[in-house]
């Protein structure tokens, strides 16, 4: 067993002390390390103990609502590249209508033996759900991360974009073309990305157009994250006057545009409209979409980064990561009716 040690430690350029631990599961090992430990068994031709075959195989889950909205492969495709780079394995289950709920699916990965699980606009995110399931994954020891979404009852790390500040820079860009009619299609009140759009939303209508709470009340419309929720809060919206509408997500900003066409409008020459992601394609819609784009790269390697210092024994505080989106203009927005009059 010492002979053995030595090789292994010799050809991981670790100490013996080190080998033991990973051998015998014990945490306070980096998450590198652990691996160069695996690796080296492997090359040197021992098998892993039992114990060790699932959880230390490098698996990691990703969790996802669903795969329609172009905005979550792409967040799949930079965490399952970061995690690859690492040493990794990433297992992604996503929901879907009548098939398995997170729950079922967390208990699947844990099952499974995961090193860890990051959840993309999971429960976490809705202020209505029992947050007591994350608290019981960690009594399971999975480190966990999550995007999308901040609990202050949750106890674990929390990746968001800056949903407020995405709000004010919509408005303050349509304030600017001319516009004073900018309604606001977002989806369900539980989520927490929802409450921070209005919040954003009311302070740029506030600063940049002096409006009251109950005339901002009026421009927000609640509907479905899809492109027939976008359609249906559009078609409410341009009836109120509406001549901007910024939407929560780039599949309702596509729902708009189509409900602006059946009314017989022009975008944007009529009615201008900004989409919240910047999707993979966005840019090649008719007209290409302007949009707040998510700082996806940025939001995935951190995940990943925060999710291997748990695994290695660092756990990262109870805080939320905040990124700054960006606005990218294109040609579904322009000055509004009246500006155009007075130009």
């Amino acid at each position: 067993m010492t002979a053995r040690l030595a090789d292994i430690a010799a050809q991981a350029g670790v100490s013996e002390a080190t080998v033991s631990r990973v051998l015998n599961g014990k945490p306070g090992v980096a998450a590198g390390t652990r691996e160069s430990v695996l690796a080296a068994l492997d090359v040197l031709g021992y098998e892993r103990p039992v114990k060790l075959r699932q959880r230390s195989a490098g698996l990691v889950g990703l969790i996802t609502p669903e795969l329609d909205n172009p905005i979550f492969p792409a967040l799949a495709q930079v965490i399952g590249q970061a995690l690859t780079r690492q040493g990794y394995t990433p297992v992604l289950a996503t929901q879907t209508p009548g098939g398995s709920t997170e729950d079922e699916l967390t208990e699947m990965l844990v099952d499974r033996g995961v090193s860890g699980i990051i959840f993309v606009s999971g429960l976490h995110a809705d202020t209505t759900a029992d947050m007591a399931r994350y608290d019981q994954l960690r009594g399971q020891g999975v480190p966990y991360v999550l995007i999308n979404g901040f609990s202050e009852k949750v106890q674990a790390p929390f990746v968001s974009p800056d949903d407020r500040a995405a709000m004010v820079l919509a408005v303050t860009h349509l304030a600017a073309l001319g516009h004073t009619r900018i309604g606001l299609a977002v989806g369900p009140k539980r989520f927490v990305p929802v409450l921070r759009k209005i919040e954003g939303f009311r302070l740029g209508m506030k600063e940049r157009l002096g409006l009251g709470e109950a005339e901002i009340e009026e421009l927000i419309q609640h509907s479905l994250y899809s492109l027939e929720g976008g359609q249906a809060a559009a078609s409410a919206l341009i009836s109120r006057g509406c001549t901007a509408v910024v939407c929560a997500s780039d599949m309702m900003a596509l729902g708009a545009i189509r409900a602006a066409r059946q009314q017989g409008l022009k975008v944007p020459q009529d009615v201008s409209v900004v989409g919240f992601d910047d999707s993979p394609l966005i840019a090649f819609t008719d007209p290409p979409l302007t949009t707040i784009r998510q700082p996806v790269q940025a939001m995935g390697q951190a995940a990943v980064r925060t999710l291997l210092e748990e695994i290695g024994g660092t756990p990262a505080p109870h805080s939320e990561f905040v990124f700054l989106p960006e606005l990218v203009v294109r040609g579904s927005t322009a000055s509004g009716p009246g500006q155009r009059r007075r130009d």
